[in-house]
């Protein structure tokens, strides 16, 4: 019970009453509750809006209306999803006023052609219930509609969910299919920015469980793509999950079936590892906390593989278990479920109870065919099974000792565990650190009461090589186990009796702290994964920065902060002074500079569209001396126009001049395209119109800045007169002056200056034994200070998957993976 629930009512409070009942509805209830629809406003809310639109788009496919879905992470940082399907209708509805049917679809709940069974859709992906695109359109700043359906390209435009361009007719097209473009709220969303990798690892995931479905991903930031299109569909899932692993035989097994409406698929191969890797899905949703379908698919394995052995006599005086018959299993699960019922807080658990026995008839009958077929293969099968029995009986000495009451309590703990006076489970934290030096810091810079350390040497073993008796022989495993208090597999209950409320790794920012925390990580998956799920697992967060200036010292997490605090260096006691003569100080610089670092960002993307700020601002800048918003190309030929009605007055003469419709281009016109050293030609009546997003931001800080007598020409380095640069401003600070070319240059040169400021001592840290007790006590253990990140399965779960690709046994993967990521390292320590 709350400390305010116990207390009584106020007598003089405020009045509860029918005018304090509100009633939300549609967009508004979505943006006051958003967590409701589409989970939290975190990173993984921020890109569930894609997989929402996305999910619409395979949807089409799977019911055989596309064979394309493509996904583009736009320069200005908006998602545009496209597919080749029928397109959203756009007639009118009688029974809401009339109003196109895309329209509906974007802005009521519950409004789709999902809930009839005779509408086209056999079963869906991961929305059935007429949310997720209204929610998507709702929690968006912005959002573009564009239809290819019935000869013509339709458009519509909304803002927070509201319409802001009713539906019009764009031009004609001979193609079908759904463009949708969108920018999350920034207002409602703690991410601003995509994550190609993680959009990169759901489109394939979706590519895998949709076979023949090409799906295609790019980043205009980054100029990457990729293609995928599996034929094969989970079998290549599976030979994708295997790549680190050497198989136990060459065939992926498959399984398939119907019954009662539930399709199942399964696919599974085994390798000469000891892990067990087996993903589950349910209508391509990523259940990551299992349910039905895998409960059914564990029976009928052992159940079959039981069954075969003793018919085989291949079992003597041990029987596996279901957990023998899984070590080195990958397997993928995918069920398609017309009503499907999640349990779970993440809602990521199966708990439709009929799905179990279909999954569990289904896989029975496969498998026990596969294995009378193939009995060489069975026969493997069934002998790594025994062989983990037998490595299971060989461990349970150890894992008894280490269950046993006597190895949790004091006399059992590790040496080297600086243990807290609490018994608290709810305040009580345990440490996991890298290395004895930091370990010191730690245990002197701690709060004793609540805080214990455990100094971790080097690094532990790699687990995903190793069977559990060896696992308990390592002493530095062992002593994880017997700090934590919790037994290797550990169920909820044993969770329930660990001896540390939050158990958390704090290892150094540089590669080695990094490989040591992915290790850790593994052996937690692995060994007491009930942790993660009960949510007892946190990563420190040790700043990368120390910055001192005289007396102050401050600490900063990341380079971008860094970056920040650079420019507050160089602010303080900095002066701009421009060309007439107008000395910019005080709150109005800071002011000013605040405005400049918006722009950074919008201005880059222009430039990456291959965008001329020089030659915008020369040529088709707005009397008002903002940029022109729309780019519209009629054939090769080129136009600039302020806003929508200039663009639409510009399309109504045209067609009135060709006495027709204009051709909607499917694909860019900004690229001319050669071949062969020509042009390819276009039609005079080939249209398109390129909105710049990153315009409405610049325009709106531009219009700010002018009240400080500020212009779009300010940005524009000045051109060189008679052979020298003619510098429009400059800055002044501890009586020295730099040249600044134009506005854009300012930032840097602040944090030029805000680096070389007198006094300023800027420290990296690159291990957590560099700093002193004091130092780590108030930047990773103050609990009003720190900042920790919890992990969740999801987090587990990749850190394992990285792990197999750069521990595994297999080069190919690596050598990949390398390759792909070599253009993001950052401070690499040679």
């Amino acid at each position: 019970m709350s400390e305010a629930s116990e207390k009584p009512a106020p007598q003089g409070g405020a009045e509860y009453g029918e005018a304090q009942i509100r009633a939300l509805e549609g967009i508004e209830g979505i943006r006051t509750r958003p967590a409701m629809y589409i989970g939290d406003t975190g990173t993984r809310g921020f890109h569930h809006l894609v997989y929402e639109v996305v999910d619409n788009s395979v949807d089409e496919a799977v019911n055989k209306h596309a064979s394309k879905i493509s996904v583009k992470i736009n320069a200005d940082g908006s998602v545009t999803c496209r597919d080749d399907g029928r397109g959203i209708p756009v007639g009118p509805m009688p029974d809401v006023d009339n109003r196109p049917a895309v329209e509906v679809v974007l802005t009521h709940i519950h409004a789709g052609g999902k809930f009839d069974r005779d509408s086209g859709y056999k079963t869906g992906t991961g929305g059935l219930h007429g949310v997720g695109i209204t929610a998507v359109n709702a929690l968006s700043e912005w959002l573009e509609v564009e239809v290819r359906r019935e000869g013509f390209v339709w458009m519509m435009e909304f803002a927070r969910g509201e319409v802001t361009t009713p539906l019009k007719k764009l031009g004609a097209t001979n193609k079908t299919g759904t463009k949708l473009t969108f920018k999350p709220d920034t207002t409602i969303f703690e991410e601003s920015n995509f994550n190609y990798d993680t959009l990169h690892k759901r489109m394939q995931e979706l590519a895998f469980l949709n076979k023949g479905i090409r799906i295609q991903i790019s980043d205009d930031r980054t100029d990457q793509s990729e293609e995928f299109l599996y034929e094969g569909g989970l079998v290549q899932f599976v030979e994708h999950l295997n790549r680190t692993e050497t198989p136990l035989f060459s065939e992926v097994i498959e399984v398939h079936g119907e019954v009662e409406g539930v399709e199942v698929e399964i696919a599974l191969q085994y390798n000469d590892g000891f892990s067990e890797n087996v993903r589950t899905y349910t209508n391509n949703i990523n259940t990551i906390e299992g349910g039905t379908h895998l409960s059914g698919f564990k029976s009928a394995l052992t159940r079959t593989l039981n069954a075969y052995g003793k018919k085989a006599n291949l079992f003597k005086d041990t029987t596996p278990s279901g957990d023998d018959f899984r070590e080195g299993l990958t397997a993928v699960i995918s069920v398609r479920v017309p009503d499907p019922q999640f349990e779970g807080q993440t809602k990521t658990k199966l708990g439709n109870s009929e799905v179990e026995g279909y999954v569990t008839t289904v896989t029975n009958d496969a498998l026990m065919k596969f294995f009378e077929e193939n009995p060489s293969t069975a026969k493997r099968v069934c002998q790594k099974g025994m062989l983990a029995a037998e490595a299971r009986e060989a461990a349970r000495k150890q894992r008894e000792m280490v269950r046993r009451k006597g190895a949790l309590t004091t006399g059992g703990l590790p040496e080297k565990l600086r243990d807290c006076r609490t018994k608290e489970l709810a305040i009580s934290e345990l440490y996991l650190v890298e290395g004895d030096s930091a370990g010191g810091s730690a245990d002197t810079g701690r709060d004793s009461n609540t805080q214990a350390i455990l100094p971790l040497r080097g690094k532990i073993l790699n687990v995903e090589k190793a069977r559990l008796v060896k696992v308990l022989d390592n002493a530095e495993i062992s002593n994880i186990f017997k700090a934590v208090g919790v037994p290797p597999g550990a169920e909820l209950e044993d969770v329930e009796k660990r001896r540390y409320g939050k158990i958390i790794i704090m290892t150094d920012a540089d590669v080695d702290g990094s490989h040591i925390r992915t290790l850790l990580l593994t052996f937690i998956f692995r060994h007491m994964r009930e942790l993660v799920k009960s949510g007892c697992i946190y990563i420190a967060q040790p700043p990368l920065y120390r910055v001192e200036q005289k007396k102050k010292k401050r600490y900063v997490q990341t380079q971008e902060q860094m970056m920040q605090e650079l420019v507050t260096f160089g602010l303080d006691c900095s002066t701009l002074h421009a060309a007439d003569g107008t000395v910019f100080a005080g709150d109005h610089l800071t002011e000013i500079v605040g405005m400049i670092a918006e722009l950074e960002e919008p201005l880059e993307t222009l430039e990456r569209r291959g965008i001329s700020l020089r030659h915008l601002a020369a040529e088709h800048k707005t009397d008002k001396g903002l940029l022109p918003r729309y780019r519209l190309f009629l054939g090769r030929e080129q136009h600039w126009f302020n806003d929508q009605e200039e663009v639409d007055a510009f399309l109504a003469k045209c067609k009135e001049e060709i006495g027709g419709e204009l051709n909607v281009a499917d694909e860019a016109l900004t690229d001319p395209g050669e071949e062969n050293g020509e042009k390819q030609p276009v039609a005079k009546t080939t249209l398109q119109v390129v909105d710049l997003h990153e315009v409405r931001t610049i325009n709106r800080v531009l219009t700010s800045l002018s009240g400080f007598g500020l212009k779009l020409d300010d940005f524009v380095p000045a051109e060189i007169k008679d052979g020298v640069v003619v510098f429009p401003f400059h800055v002044e600070h501890d009586d020295k002056q730099t040249d600044v070319a134009s506005l854009r240059e300012l930032l840097p040169t602040l944090r030029d200056i805000g680096e070389k400021s007198k006094g300023l001592k800027l420290t990296r840290f690159k291990g957590l034994g560099e700093m002193d007790p004091e130092e780590l006590w108030e930047t990773a253990m103050d609990s009003s200070r720190r900042v920790l990140l919890q992990v969740t399965m999801e987090d587990a779960t990749a850190a394992d998957e990285i792990f197999r690709v750069l521990m595994g046994d297999h080069v190919e993967p690596r050598r990949d993976f390398i390759e792909k990521h070599a253009l993001d390292v950052r401070d690499l320590d040679i």
